[in-house]
C-alpha cells in the first residue's frame, strides 16, 4: 500500500463532505495538473490519503482511502485527466497543520512542504507514519 496526500478548499470540499459521501466514497475531481494526475494514475485500491484542508485550515484533517482506481474524467471527454474515488476512513484527533510540519525537521523534505501547490502528492512511510504521531492517529 502507498501512502498520498490531496488537497481540497474546504468551501468546496471539505472533509466534513467527504464523510457525508459515506462508504461509496466520491470522485475526486477538478485535478487539472500532469503531475497531480499521475499521482492519481499511480493510485491504487485500498491506499490510503491524508486529506488536507488548503487555503482555509492548511491542515491534515483525515485520512481517506481508495476505493476506486483511475478511470477517465467525463467532464472532460478526448481529454487526458482522470477521477479516482475515495471514501473517508477517519479524522484526525487533532488537525496537523501546515505550520507543525514545517517546524518538523523530519518532514523538510516532505512534498507538501517541497512543492506546497501540488494537490496530488505521494507521503514516504516515514512521512505518514509521523504525521499520523503528530494528529493522534491510529489507522
Amino acid at each position: 500500500m502507498r501512502h498520498w496526500l490531496i488537497k481540497s478548499e474546504p468551501e468546496v470540499w471539505s472533509w466534513d463532505s467527504q464523510v457525508a459521501a459515506g462508504a461509496k466514497g466520491t470522485p475526486w475531481d477538478g485535478v487539472r495538473n500532469h503531475a497531480a494526475k499521475l499521482n492519481l494514475m499511480a493510485m491504487k485500491k485500498g491506499d490510503q490519503a491524508f486529506f488536507y484542508h488548503s487555503n482555509e485550515g492548511k491542515a491534515v484533517v483525515g485520512v481517506a482511502e481508495v476505493v476506486r482506481e483511475a478511470y477517465p474524467d467525463p467532464a472532460t471527454p478526448g481529454e487526458p485527466w482522470v477521477l479516482v474515488d475515495f471514501k473517508a476512513v477517519k479524522p484526525f484527533p487533532k488537525p496537523v497543520t501546515l505550520v507543525a510540519i514545517k517546524a518538523e525537521p523530519k518532514l523538510a523534505e516532505m512534498a507538501l512542504v517541497k512543492l506546497s501547490r501540488l494537490s496530488v502528492q505521494p507521503v514516504t512511510e516515514a512521512e505518514w507514519t509521523l504525521v499520523c504521531e503528530m494528529g493522534g492517529y491510529k489507522g
